[in-house]
């Protein structure tokens, strides 16, 4: 479908995924439209994607448009995913901050672009299976993304076989999961409950948070634009603590943007200068 959309078509949408969710639309992967919006033609009974987005010129404020740009946000996860990254949470920084938080004895995390729900999930069941002492600690846990429609999958907490097989072992898939049919499974209630369920948009003015010990925004930068990665990386810097972890993807760095962060010794971690 999308492979003959109009230049103006494109460029409308372009422009939509930007304003609203500061994503950058590829003009040489135009194939990726027809994966996220033909799914929402058969919700929204539209023909084709260029009457759905006629529809959405015609009423450019009405819910349409947050579907479209939920739509087009890409919700590529799973559990465990990188396994250094946790490798590096379990030997690395919460051993670090279980050291300079004794006196508080607290802990804030956030997971931004949490899609899902698979990553903050791991990060739970790797704080339970390996330092049990947190337990009595007061733990902050805020998980947010743009979509509400993955907000409420992180907040069911329900995968199907497919999901659990990719990276999660099956003896924390039988500690931490209950059966949920025949074919899903769902995460305990207990940690369920552990996590702090928020919509946030990244490039939209954020809600009032703690100043956080870690930060995990993996894999969603690469979809923006220099100066909003600039924009967001500022506002996390003033979010964090002064000797707060901070996680991206493997393919992104505060390089060239943020000159405060520098790497942790702790793989895909970053720490602000003078830590």
């Amino acid at each position: 479908m999308s492979g003959s959309l109009a230049t103006e078509d494109f460029e409308f949408l372009r422009r939509v995924v930007l304003d609203d969710a500061g994503l950058v639309l590829d003009p040489e992967k135009t194939y990726l439209i027809d994966r996220h919006l033909v799914p929402l033609l058969r919700r929204s009974g539209h023909a084709s994607i260029p009457a759905l987005l006629d529809d959405l010129r015609r009423n450019p404020r009405g819910p349409l448009r947050l579907q479209v740009v939920e739509a087009m946000t890409t919700n590529e996860t799973s559990f465990f995913r990188d396994a250094m990254v946790f490798e590096s949470l379990r030997s690395a920084v919460i051993p670090e901050l279980l050291r300079t938080r004794r006196a508080s004895r607290e802990l804030n995390l956030w997971c931004a672009a949490c899609s899902s729900g698979q990553e903050p999930y791991s990060v739970l069941i790797l704080l339970r299976e390996h330092f049990p002492e947190l337990a009595s600690w007061r733990i902050r846990y805020v998980v947010s993304d743009l979509s509400q429609e993955m907000l409420q999958r992180t907040r069911d907490g329900i995968y199907s076989r497919l999901e659990v097989a990719r990276g999660l072992p099956p003896a924390l898939l039988a500690k931490y999961f209950d059966a949920h049919g025949e074919q899903s499974f769902q995460v305990k209630p207990e940690l369920r409950r552990a996590l702090d369920v928020r919509c946030i948009n990244l490039v939209a003015d954020w809600p009032q948070l703690p100043t956080m010990d870690v930060v995990m925004i993996r894999n969603v930068m690469i979809y923006f634009e220099v100066p909003t990665k600039r924009r967001i990386l500022q506002r996390i810097k003033s979010l964090m603590a002064r000797d707060g972890f901070l996680f991206l993807g493997t393919a992104e760095t505060p390089r060239l943007l943020v000159d405060d962060f520098v790497r942790a010794n702790a793989y895909g971690c970053y720490q602000l200068c003078g830590v």
